[in-house]
């Protein structure tokens, strides 16, 4: 069983830190503490992939209820959550101190801003406050290099999407961690419509003739038997973007993460 699984030990030095979902797991690990738990671990390694967790971390189930008998009997220094997820948090506040990231709770902070903030503010709690400000300085040397990479760049617009099915996709836009690195790397985003508070907006394949022939970034993964509708479908042949072969699929990145995503989203789009 998962329980007799846990390890009873971690270096000294070390929090031993919990985490519900991934963006807080994600900033956990840059901040070179790998969790001893983690919601929906094979999500993270497909969705997330970067940084990595080390290979005894433990699943602590869904991210939507996390399970609460591991955690007792981890018995965590913290746990870490982040805004939005719908958790109630007195269960877990019971169990250890509970830290909540805050990069999405609308107070109407860019998502890299808040990003940076929510690094430093986690770091206090951590002993960590040397290796956030190196996080933030790292971050930005990474998008500044970028920047210059694509120089040449800086007047073809592009888009950013999830595909979830043949028939629907999710595109970046206003209010997206995408968007902040977009513009910080001087790249014009093709999208324009209206996102929600999250940053993106759910709408039909066919409105993807909105962004006519700009480049299109698809983020892996998408699921195979998707992949294979959606290369067979007339109405996605059809689109100006596909036609003109400006459809370009990336490694997976986590568009709701912090500071490791954004360099790793500059970073795979220089490489693209």
């Amino acid at each position: 069983m998962l329980v007799a699984q846990i390890p009873v030990a971690r270096a000294a030095n070390m929090p031993r830190v919990a985490c519900l979902e991934w963006a807080s797991a994600e900033l956990v690990v840059s901040l070179g503490i790998q969790p001893v738990a983690v919601a929906d671990l094979k999500g993270y390694r497909d969705w997330v992939v970067a940084p990595r967790l080390s290979d005894d971390c433990l699943d602590l189930g869904s991210r939507g209820e996390p399970n609460l008998e591991v955690l007792l009997k981890l018995n965590p220094d913290m746990i870490v959550s982040a805004h939005g997820y719908g958790l109630e948090g007195g269960p877990f506040a019971k169990i250890a101190p509970l830290h909540t990231v805050a990069l999405y709770d609308g107070t109407g902070g860019t998502p890299y801003g808040q990003a940076e903030s929510e690094t430093l503010r986690l770091a206090e709690r951590l002993g960590r406050e040397t290796q956030a400000h190196e996080v933030i300085e790292s971050t930005a040397a990474t998008i500044s290099r970028t920047k210059k990479m694509l120089a040449d760049q800086g007047g073809s617009p592009l888009a950013v999407v999830s595909m979830f099915d043949d028939r629907h996709v999710r595109v970046y836009g206003r209010s997206s961690l995408f968007q902040d690195v977009l513009d910080r790397l001087g790249l014009i985003n093709a999208w324009t419509g209206e996102t929600g508070s999250w940053g993106f907006s759910t709408m039909g394949i066919e409105e993807l003739v909105a962004i006519g022939n700009a480049r299109l970034i698809s983020l892996d993964p998408i699921p195979p038997h998707v992949k294979i509708r959606i290369e067979q479908s007339t109405l996605w042949k059809s689109l100006p973007c596909v036609r003109a072969g400006n459809v370009t699929t990336i490694p997976p990145v986590w568009p709701f993460g912090g500071l490791a995503a954004a360099a790793r989203f500059a970073t795979l789009l220089a490489q693209t």
